[in-house]
């Protein structure tokens, strides 16, 4: 694109070059905004003020992501199906039933209230959006495919798309999958299915401060895992003003820079907090007839709260329109508790068979606050310091985070807000009509420490720990540190060989059930079992005996989960769709398989029996080849459209470093993993690094498409550029 100049718009004033004086004030006179292209087509935006600058984002977003954008604004609003059919009509329902665009709503005039300045900025945002909208839609190729014309953002839905993106991002359907177990094996039983559940997310991140790297400057590095998504959850931008100059992964449909970023002078990164912050509650409703003299006077709903008093709760009547299929009415009821996400008005509470209306109370919710006042202040920030003082005011989603600034600095800290309440509220579906319940505040922050110069997050028990219930296993933690320990001194190049390492620490207790005497073998599973006991326990994609393992591993799920002990638990409960991929046994069994294996004793299952038969069947079957043979990469695209079929193979799995998830049990395919990598160099940005899966692009057939793939599957990361000399150079004409 044609640039008329621009700065790097450092805080510091001696931070500008003579050079860049002159062609800010070029750039001052002659464009309000300008967008340069690096070598990976990565947008640059250099702005003469911060809303000129939201709104350059916005417009370049548009260019790159209009598809994405478009289908994260009606999934917002429950209106998806519409266009992308059947498939949808899950998650619409859900998103109606939690009132997800209503909530957007109100958390924005609370910002126009309380932070208009944020409020203009988030609005500059959208106008750049509507700008690039319709433009970016004639090159995405979907929109012509579904019959979908771009629309019009408001400025709420960025906030929209904030709650969508993470309203399952804590995992509140956990407690559904206690409550079964509860009900058909007993309370002793929820330890043994522990563990960081199918859809929650997490990350790896470590910080490693200057008396421990080879320039005296901090390093932070990681990567956030969530599912992978074509286009991708995040956007590799470079925002840059007078005020401020940051490089970092925005997420569309979002101003700013909110999890992973580097001012020049400072930066920060986060991991999920695997935090407990969204409680359900069993609710009592009934109708009350509409007014006897008006017949078409609809019924309204009472609901019973914990002072044995009915009141009036709001409900309405709303239609999810379906592509190819018949409309589908949905019932939206909501209580002092919250909005009712399951069942409705018309199912029996005290019902053993039957789940019950439950309603869902969440922080955004609650308070009409997503925390967005912290993102000017983080864009702003100079030392740590300032990162703390804005993660004050974080709400939306709860993070571990990890900075570090120039000066020597280091923070590490949980970010959100985290309702005080009773432990039954954490854990379990407490009954709305029964006192006891209510929120009575909110958690203190937690501070974590650093130990010889490092502190790592990857979502085990840290500092968030009297915040949160399950964690993820230790394994990537203790990993990661294991490797920072082998080393004195650390560089910022040296970091992509943690992010790639493949060793699988959760492999240990069904082999040490293998090194005990399983009974009489075939010779071929006797051979078998002897190599796996010689297994490295690396996840490496070539090797055979991961992809052995994995045979192994996956029959054993698969015997388990068949044991008549469990049978009540593989009975499909009443829920939503959208959420059984929390109530699956199999998939349970599959992410607790060493919880399983180590226990005492395990409702008269014969786990040797188990092992044997389970080495038998692998054994037996066709040659399993390399892991990278079904260890595949399997993106989600809201549409399937012009992208290449192939499904590259992966190394890795759930609990290594490298954490490419696949579901042990049901499938080898892998859905989650890094949906980016990052390494940020605090001594120099310029020799900072990043990748994400498929490019910076999200338009089909586009030379940025995909072109960080291979890099992304070998390890290898992108530099992060900030030399605007060189970007001109290697800028091309137009987006």
């Amino acid at each position: 694109m044609r640039e008329t100049g621009g700065t790097q718009g450092y805080v510091q004033a001696n931070s500008l070059s003579h050079g860049d004086s002159e062609a800010y004030e070029a750039y001052e006179t002659h464009a309000s905004y300008g967008t340069y292209r690096d070598a990976w087509g990565i947008p640059h935006l250099r702005a003469a003020g911060v809303h000129e600058l939201a709104r350059a984002q916005g417009r370049v977003t548009a260019l790159d992501r209009a598809w994405q954008l478009e289908v994260e604004r009606h999934r917002v609003q429950g209106a998806s199906a519409a266009f992308l059919g059947t498939d949808a009509v899950a998650w619409d329902m859900f998103a109606r039933r939690a009132r997800l665009d209503d909530t957007g709503r109100r958390c924005f005039a609370r910002l126009e209230r309380t932070d208009p300045e944020t409020a203009d900025w988030v609005r500059a945002y959208v106008e750049g959006v509507n700008e690039g909208l319709v433009e970016g839609a004639r090159r995405a190729p979907e929109f012509e495919r579904v019959g979908l014309a771009p629309g019009r953002w408001e400025a709420w839905h960025p906030l929209g798309v904030w709650l969508a993106t993470h309203i399952l991002f804590a995992g509140f359907p956990a407690k559904l999958w206690r409550e079964e177990v509860v009900r058909h094996l007993g309370a002793d039983a929820v330890g043994l299915f522990a563990t960081d559940g199918p859809a929650t997310s997490g990350s790896n991140g470590w910080l490693v401060d200057g008396a421990r790297t080879t320039t005296g400057r901090a390093v932070i590095a990681g990567d956030p895992h969530r599912f992978i998504e074509d286009p991708g959850v995040y956007q590799q931008i470079r925002l840059s003003c007078p005020e401020f100059d940051v490089v970092g992964l925005a997420v569309p449909g979002m101003p700013g820079i909110a999890h992973f970023g580097h001012t020049g002078h400072v930066a920060w990164a986060i991991t999920n907090a695997m935090a407990d912050y969204q409680d359900l509650y069993r609710e009592r409703l009934r109708r009350v007839p509409g007014a006897p003299d008006s017949p078409d006077s609809p019924d309204s709903v009472e609901a019973l709260g914990p002072d044995g008093r009915w009141r009036p709760v709001h409900r309405h009547v709303e239609v999810v329109e379906v592509a190819g299929g018949e409309p589908v009415e949905v019932e939206v009821i909501e209580t002092e508790r919250g909005p009712v996400v399951i069942g409705g008005v018309d199912l029996d509470a005290d019902s053993g068979a039957d789940p019950g209306p439950i309603s869902l109370r969440y922080p955004p919710r609650a308070t009409e606050d997503l925390g967005l006042s912290a993102l000017l202040p983080l864009l702003r920030a100079r030392e740590v310091g300032d990162v703390d003082r804005a993660l004050d005011r974080w709400a939306e989603p709860v993070n571990v985070v990890q900075a570090a600034d120039t000066w020597g600095g280091v923070l590490h800290r949980v970010a959100g807000r985290v309702p005080v309440r009773s432990a039954d509220n954490r854990t379990r579906i407490v009954a709305a009509w029964e006192p006891g319940h209510e929120w009575r505040g909110w958690h203190e922050t937690p501070y974590g420490t650093f130990e010889d110069g490092v502190a790592v997050m990857a979502n085990q028990r840290g500092p968030a720990t009297p915040l949160g219930v399950e964690f993820a296993p230790p394994h990537r933690a203790e990993r990661i540190r294991e490797l920072l320990d082998e080393k004195p001194v650390w560089s910022a190049p040296d970091m992509p060989a943690l992010h790639m390492d493949t060793h699988l620490a959760s492999a240990g207790p069904l082999l040490d059930h293998l090194g005990d005497e399983p009974g009489t073998l075939t010779p071929a599973a006797a051979d078998l079992r002897e190599r796996l006991l010689r297994w490295d326990r690396r996840m490496a994609a070539d090797s055979v005996e991961a992809a052995a393992y994995a045979a192994v591993r996956g029959a054993v799920v698969r015997r388990l989960a068949a044991q008549p002990a469990f049978a009540a638990l593989a009975v499909p409960p009443a829920y939503p769709e959208v959420f059984r991929p929390w109530l699956s046994l199999t998939v349970r069994i599959g992410f607790a398989l060493e919880h399983l294996l180590r226990a005492e004793e395990l409702y008269g299952v014969d786990r040797t029996a188990i092992l044997r038969e389970a080495l038998e069947e692998a054994a037996g079957a066709a040659e399993s080849g390399r892991w990278g043979d079904s260890h595949r990469l399997v993106a989600w695209r809201a549409v399937e459209g012009d992208v290449p079929a192939e499904q590259p193979g992966l190394a890795g799995d759930h609990d290594c470093v490298l954490c490419t998830s696949a579901v042990p049990g049901l499938t080898d395919l892998s859905a989650r993993g890094p949906a980016a990598r990052y390494v940020w160099d605090l001594a120099r940005r310029e020799d900072s690094l990043w990748v994400v899966p498929f490019g910076a692009s999200g338009v089909a057939g586009s030379a940025h498409h995909r072109d960080q793939l291979p890099l992304w599957l070998k390890g290898d990361l992108v530099p992060v550029v900030t030399d605007w000399d060189l970007l001109k150079k290697e800028s091309t004409d137009d987006e």
